[in-house]
């Protein structure tokens, strides 16, 4: 069961938006600066007075002269007044909290209070279209901080989608103007020049984007146009068959290719004997510079490779 006193404490914190001791202790605190300040002014008031006026004695053996002491030879004038107004500040502060700790307790007892049979009954201004209990289906805290999360993540979600959406169509946008040009928005695409008729590339490569005509018999024109080229068809295979049949056969001028042979190879050894040195090639005397070994056994690697050793025959 609740404390009767906390209920009651409760119910005027949310009324004031303060708690009751908050208030009494303003006003204590209120107080302990008024008796500060005016202690305070007490004693610079004491310390302006001339010593002889409060009744101070002069000190006849004091040869010397304090500051303070306008008249001259009161050498304890000022510590007695510190003493007592440090004796009047304890004094008052000891009698305000005792007198103050019993304004606490008769305030809270009698005013900051409501009564105990009242308190379960009080409703406050802000409070006059709740029910109390709560109904089973009243929403709780943890419930209304779910729903706020899944509010949160529902507008993000919305974001990222129409964020897509608009990208996606801008794509769209673009993709149309480059296939079909009659697409094309008031702001064209950045890609629309590659379709443009009037550029130089696409009219040296004969290059058209226009849209396809419909044509409600695509498959009757093309049959038709398939049957009309098979003459020509049949014609270029009568041509082919007489010239294939020669091929298989062998028939026609054989080519010899010993005798074709030969003559590269004696064509290589004369060249190679005219870079070697003097030698005789068909009955007549050729020669040339001197050569060094190497170059004469690359030359003679060389003819190996293209059909045999000229050189060793």
């Amino acid at each position: 069961m609740t404390d009767p006193s906390r209920q009651s404490d409760a119910l005027l914190t949310e009324h004031f938006q303060y708690t009751p001791l908050s208030l009494i202790d303003d006003i204590i605190n209120a107080v302990n600066t008024i008796i500060y300040n005016a202690i305070e002014a007490l004693e610079t008031g004491l310390l302006q007075i001339p010593p002889r006026s409060l009744g101070f004695a002069r000190d006849k053996n004091s040869s010397t002269l304090s500051a303070q002491d306008t008249d001259g030879g009161y050498p304890e004038a000022e510590t007695e007044i510190e003493s007592g107004v440090h004796q009047l500040e304890t004094l008052l502060e000891s009698s305000v909290d005792k007198r103050f700790d019993l304004f606490e307790i008769w305030t809270l007892r009698n005013i900051l209070t409501i009564p105990d049979d009242l308190a379960p009954w009080m409703r406050l201004g802000h409070c006059e279209d709740l029910q109390f209990p709560l109904p089973p289906s009243a929403p709780t805290p943890e419930s209304i901080l779910l729903l706020r999360r899944k509010v949160q993540e529902t507008r993000k979600l919305n974001l990222a989608l129409n964020s897509a959406y608009t990208r996606n169509a801008a794509l769209i946008i673009q993709l149309k103007s480059l296939i079909d040009p009659s697409h094309q928005s008031s702001n064209p695409s950045s890609l629309a020049f590659l379709t443009s008729s009037a550029n130089p590339a696409v009219q040296t490569l004969n290059l058209s984007f226009a849209p396809p005509v419909k044509d409600s018999r695509p498959l009757t024109k093309n049959a038709q146009f398939a049957t009309s080229e098979l003459p020509a068809l049949w014609k270029l295979v009568a041509e082919l068959r007489p010239k294939m049949q020669k091929l298989r056969g062998g028939s026609g001028d054989k080519v010899d290719w010993e005798s074709k042979r030969e003559e590269r190879r004696a064509y290589i050894e004369s060249g190679v004997r005219r870079v070697v040195g003097k030698g005789t090639s068909g009955g007549e005397e050729v020669g040339g510079e001197k050569r060094g070994r190497g170059e004469v056994e690359a030359l003679e690697d060389v003819v190996r490779d293209l059909g045999g050793d000229s050189m060793e025959e």
